[in-house]
């Protein structure tokens, strides 16, 4: 019988894994009052491929021991942003200048910031 994991669960997880993964400017936004296709965003920042790649193999473990698996990853760490969709939950992950430039806090600024992390 499959478990199932809340999207809370799943969210405050990825915030946990990329806090102890030292990545940078960590959000979780709650987007449920405009649920076109997901619950909750995670954003976070990387500073380089290498540690990108750390910070998204420590969350689909970490989030894998919750008995959840992302159904699609998109983007790569080179390209400077990458998607991992968890159903209700998305973790966005980006090079800082790659954050900027999408500006997807700014897109969905009226979104509820539930955690924030310098």
């Amino acid at each position: 019988m499959e478990k199932m994991v809340e999207s809370l669960d799943i969210a405050h997880r990825a915030v946990d894994i990329a806090a102890d993964q030292q990545a940078a400017d960590i959000r979780l936004l709650d987007i449920k009052a405009f649920r076109a296709f997901a619950e909750y965003f995670v954003v976070l920042s990387a500073e380089s491929a290498r540690q990108m790649n750390t910070v998204l193999e420590e969350i689909e473990a970490g989030i894998g021991k919750l008995g959840a698996k992302a159904h699609h990853r998109e983007g790569t760490a080179e390209s400077g942003w990458v998607l991992l969709d968890y159903g209700d939950v998305l973790v966005h992950v980006f090079a800082p200048a790659q954050r900027e430039y999408v500006n997807l806090e700014g897109l969905w600024g009226a979104a509820r910031t539930l955690i924030q992390i310098q």
